[in-house]
């Protein structure tokens, strides 16, 4: 039983059931007891009572009332996030029991990078209804250290990251190396065949990523070795943004070239693959090391690798290559 469900130690405490830590949860993410209540189909003073009585059992308040609204304090933060894990595991453990017989079923979240949204979501999502309907999938989005974090903590089940060869909590798959792209304003003229040298590229001011940002770092890594001094016209951590304000001429942006190929195919901006040196960002597929691996969770990652094989091998993965087809030091030059 998850710790958050277990008994409290203490004389004449009652043990926290399914009940008050859905009413915790449901209060932490909408705010307020009375639209907590409507979610729940509950009437309020059920749902205030609930709130009291975990109060109670744990000896400090959970939410502080706000005029904005009912607001967790530190305490009730960390056991929202606890409650929260626990009624997803509860709700993992009740579909994986009750399957249709030779069906696979089961909850299964997978984290994806933002630049390969476009590329892979919705084809994972339709090539697993149809031939696993009874896997409820979930898609989530971050950084990659974001993305790597949700798996340490268990709020993943799969994700791609990249630039990772090994982590001692993770199981680490290949899955593909693709180059990274300078991408302009149409009127730059940038086009695939003509690769760009990185200190062309850096004679203009870039729309970077934040700092700590692991795309931050492969393109000032890049600039060390071309012995190249960046002029950061703007900052952010949204790659919609990046090509938003490339695209209305703040600066040219570095990205790879998964995401912008949509762009550059509607004419909304040029790009091209730099070169002196190239520089390349590996992608990998990371799973938990510990615990047992749901039958679902094994045929989303399979359907996951099946996904980005056909887009590198299709021509829809700009400049990417599968780790079999790698000619050894391409990529480091």
């Amino acid at each position: 039983m998850p710790p958050c469900a277990a008994r409290m130690a203490g004389e004449g405490r009652d043990a926290m059931d399914i009940k008050q830590l859905k009413a915790l949860v449901t209060v932490a993410e909408v705010g307020s007891v009375t639209r907590a209540a409507t979610v729940l189909h509950l009437v309020q003073p059920a749902v205030t009572r609930q709130i009291r009585t975990l109060e109670e059992e744990l000896g400090v308040p959970l939410f502080e009332r706000t005029r904005q609204g009912m607001r967790p304090t530190e305490a009730g933060a960390a056991v929202v996030e606890r409650a929260r894990r626990a009624l997803h595991e509860l709700e993992r453990a009740r579909a994986e029991v009750r399957p249709t017989p030779g069906e696979v079923s089961g909850i299964v979240t997978v984290g994806l990078l933002e630049s390969t949204l476009g590329l892979l979501a919705e084809p994972l999502v339709t090539a697993m209804r149809e031939a696993h309907p009874g896997v409820q999938l979930r898609v989530m989005t971050a950084y990659s250290g974001h993305l790597q974090q949700w798996l340490d903590d268990g709020d993943l089940d799969l994700s791609l990251l990249y630039n990772l060869d090994r982590a001692p909590s993770l199981n680490v798959r290949p899955l593909v190396r693709e180059r990274l792209w300078v991408a302009a304003p149409p009127e730059a003229g940038l086009r695939a065949e003509r690769p760009v040298p990185f200190a062309d590229a850096a004679a203009r001011p870039l729309v970077m990523p934040t700092s700590g940002h692991a795309l931050r770092a492969l393109i000032e890594s890049a600039a060390a070795r071309a012995g190249a001094h960046i002029e950061v016209a703007a900052q952010t951590n949204s790659m919609p943004v990046q090509k938003q304000l490339a695209r209305a001429g703040h600066g040219w942006t570095i990205l790879p070239g998964v995401g912008i190929a949509e762009d550059v195919a509607a004419g909304e901006l040029s790009a091209a693959p730099l070169c002196e040196p190239a520089a390349w960002r590996s992608i990998v597929l990371g799973t938990p090391r510990t615990g047992r691996t749901p039958p679902a969770v094994n045929v989303v990652a399979q359907e996951l690798v099946r996904q980005v094989n056909a887009a590198v091998e299709s021509g829809r993965w700009p400049s990417a290559r599968l780790p079999e087809t790698e000619d050894g030091a391409a990529g480091e030059q």
